[in-house]
């Protein structure tokens, strides 16, 4: 069985590729099969969260691409500094645009945001939130060990 134990941030000429959705680009060891059939083993050292466009490079030198899959989103207009203020409080990753907000399909979310008064459609999309302040990538959480006081 192929491995892979490593992520590259872009590929020449991919073997395969694979299309995952936005939980599943958070990955440390799991089987994967690509579009054309590749099957292989991902075991990376830590929890990693995967970007569009990088690749696996597998034990054989050649490498898979990773492609964002489609997946159910709410697509939020309004006054966006507020209702994406009520988003960030619940700590739910959320993709920034000029005109709109996206995030995960979220029933308490959708009634939540309608209540404040959104403009809310469904739609399918592929799903990149904003990362953390504190890093690239996927928002971790911080520890909540230290005084918020000041």
């Amino acid at each position: 069985m192929l491995t892979a134990s490593e992520v590259i941030d872009h590929t020449h000429d991919p073997a395969d590729r694979v299309v995952l959705d936005y939980a599943d680009r958070m990955i440390r060891r799991k089987r994967l099969v690509g579009v054309g059939g590749t099957a292989f083993v991902v075991d990376l050292p830590r929890a990693t969260h995967l970007s569009p466009g990088q690749a696996f490079r597998l034990s054989d030198g050649q490498t898979v691409e990773i492609d964002a899959a489609e997946e159910p989103l709410i697509e939020i207009r309004g006054d966006l500094a507020r209702l994406a203020w009520h988003i960030g409080n619940r700590h739910t990753p959320c993709e920034i645009h000029s005109d709109c907000l996206r995030i995960a399909e979220d029933k308490v979310l959708f009634d939540m945001l309608e209540v404040l008064g959104a403009k809310l459609v469904r739609v399918n999309g592929t799903f990149t939130p904003e990362g953390g302040a504190y890093g690239h990538g996927r928002t971790m959480g911080h520890s909540h060990e230290h005084s918020h006081d000041h």
